[in-house]
């Protein structure tokens, strides 16, 4: 086998770069090590996938971690881990289960065109709370990527939330139950600094 069919065959296979395997376990260790590997391995086999068992299985994956508090993982109040940072603590909130799913459909190549981050009321739990819609087309009722539910369904049976707004890369919705709702005016640069802070550490994380 040439030296070159090799070289091909691992950069085809990398959605991860080996070098983050070894930044990650120095700083959170060897299971988060694992993790980063586990995460690559389940991507380059969804590279071929339809789009709704690339849905599927993102969503099971980051929701076998653990949902806690950024108090309790970050010491902060409030704070948006990027991917790496949450496979690396194996522990977030709901912001960190959304941004992890959100990258990770992206890269293997789901519009962002269709992945929104949304605001909601959980009503069970009289609290905000984020999930991550997918929008076949822009008048599609969503399907919800949520940590809270893990099962994926249609916006409209998830009568447990009540939509508030959504957002992505690209422009800020008001949200409603079916279709993306009506565009903010501005986008998101002044909306959400959160984001823009998370996407510039991203871009360090590799």
């Amino acid at each position: 086998m040439s030296a070159f069919f090799l070289f091909f065959l691992f950069a085809e296979n990398e959605f991860i770069k080996a070098s983050t395997y070894e930044k990650i376990a120095k700083i959170y260790g060897e299971n988060a090590k694992k993790r980063v590997i586990g995460l690559n391995k389940l991507m380059v086999s969804l590279q071929n996938s339809s789009e709704q068992e690339k849905l599927l299985k993102v969503n099971d994956y980051f929701n076998l971690l653990t949902w806690k508090e950024d108090q309790d993982v970050w010491g902060k109040k409030d704070y948006w881990a990027t991917r790496m940072e949450f496979l690396g603590k194996g522990a977030g909130d709901c912001e960190d289960f959304v941004t992890a799913k959100y990258f990770t459909l992206k890269q293997l190549g789901i519009s962002t065109e269709k992945l929104y981050f949304t605001y909601v009321k959980a009503v069970e739990y009289n609290q905000a709370h984020m999930v991550l819609s997918y929008y076949d087309t822009p008048k599609s009722i969503p399907l919800i990527l949520d940590n809270i539910n893990p099962k994926i369904r249609v916006a409209t049976q998830r009568k447990d939330l009540v939509p508030v707004y959504s957002f992505n890369g690209d422009s800020l919705f008001l949200s409603k139950q079916e279709g993306l709702g009506q565009a903010i005016p501005g986008g998101n640069k002044k909306q959400n600094p959160k984001w823009l802070n998370l996407v510039d550490r991203m871009k360090e994380d590799g």
